[in-house]
């Protein structure tokens, strides 16, 4: 196999001496196309609940873990259970981001239902609360999903293929209008949920802020970075091989990973292009958001799935709407650390103290609007089969 000796690295215009094959050193930053292709939908299934998982596997959900899977074995049900192997215990340790992800699968896959005209019955917690305590998280049902004649098609449905997350900087130049938030802001439909934002450009710099500041925290705090850290995956071949976690296949972080430079055993050294790179990303998140949008309701269980429900039909609203919707979530992770910053968001976005119980208004979800100034890829889904039991 013909080899290179020098990699140019266009993004940075710095030469890199390495030797990697020829394989390794495509400069095309694309995803692998097999480890997207579950967003071309469900193909040749037959079988109308796996034709609505395969919608519903493209939901969003933290760190990318697609932590759910499904039941089929009973007839006329699907029954949703999570994998206690896919949770986040250092930056989401009572499992409140986890189970929102769940809410957006949830959502989804009742949206797929009734666009084939099949209601869905949702029982959430037919076998009582998964706990506070991760360690002690089963395979007990999320929710059950009784399947009847009947279901609407939403008008969002059409938006679950074009969502995407966008993980990059905004333009800066292109300011998010009032109407546009307001028409966000409108698709949340639960009235056990609250929904707030803000473009008004006296808001902005506190709540950018704050954003960059939580996000310090977590890069900054061993354990927490490495969590993410151990869920990266570099260049086409990891991708391919997880098709979840976080992907990367710059050439930029490819040839740092060759040459040893971004390791995966130890938090990035203060200085090093590693620590610059992941730095300067979550800077420029922070400081080109043109505007947020956050949910707030109670935090019991079913809050929790309710608001990933109403996140991802706020996601397909910005997506049909043109605009980006990216979660901001390092200030409102429940690690001892972030507890300032948690305490602050709820100030900045509730003006009200950090929540005590259960029953106090918390805020779930929090993300930065604006428009980026290219496509946003598809990320990496695992396929249909890993999720399903039959």
């Amino acid at each position: 196999m013909q080899r290179r000796n020098f990699i140019r690295l266009v993004g940075g215009g710095v030469v890199v001496a390495a030797t990697l094959p020829m394989t390794a050193c495509s400069l095309s930053s694309a995803f692998p196309a097999q480890a997207v292709e579950a967003w071309k939908g469900p193909q040749d299934e037959s079988d109308l609940r796996r034709r609505a998982l395969a919608y519903a596997i493209t939901a969003p959900n933290p760190h990318n873990l697609q932590p759910w899977l499904v039941d089929l074995r009973e007839s006329g049900v699907i029954t949703v259970l999570t994998d206690p192997q896919r949770v986040l215990p250092q930056t989401d340790p009572f499992g409140r981001q986890i189970l929102i992800g769940h809410g957006a699968f949830l959502e989804l896959l009742v949206m797929a239902l009734a666009a084939q005209g099949t209601a869905a019955e949702v029982a959430l917690w037919p076998q009582g609360e998964l706990g506070a305590d991760l360690k002690g998280w089963d395979r007990r049902p999320v929710a059950r999903l009784t399947l009847k004649p009947g279901g609407l098609k939403d008008p969002l449905f059409a938006q679950v293929f074009n969502r995407h997350t966008p993980k990059s900087d905004y333009d800066p130049s292109r300011t998010v209008s009032a109407d546009t938030l307001s028409a966000l802001m409108a698709s949340v439909n639960d009235k056990t949920l609250r929904v707030g934002g803000t473009v008004s450009a006296p808001d902005l710099p506190p709540l950018r802020e704050l954003c960059w500041k939580s996000a310090q925290v977590e890069v900054l705090t061993p354990r927490t970075i490495m969590e993410s850290i151990h869920l990266t995956r570099v260049g086409p071949a990891e991708i391919l091989k997880h098709r979840d976690g976080i992907s990367l296949n710059g050439l930029m972080v490819r040839a740092l990973d060759a040459l040893g430079q971004f390791d995966r055993n130890a938090p990035p050294t203060q200085g090093s292009q590693a620590y610059k790179a992941m730095m300067g990303r979550f800077e420029g998140h922070s400081n080109t958001s043109m505007g947020f949008v956050w949910l707030s309701g109670k935090n019991r269980r079913a809050d929790q799935i309710n608001a990933g429900r109403a996140y991802v039909r706020l996601q397909l609203k910005a997506t049909e709407l043109g605009v980006g919707v990216h979660p901001m979530s390092q200030a409102l992770q429940e690690f001892p650390e972030m507890a300032p910053h948690y305490a602050q968001a709820h100030q900045l976005t509730l003006k009200r103290p950090v929540p005590m119980t259960p029953d106090d208004e918390t805020l779930q979800m929090f993300c930065r609007l604006g428009y980026t100034g290219q496509a946003v890829p598809a990320t990496p889904r695992r396929p249909l089969a890993a999720f399903v039991r039959t």
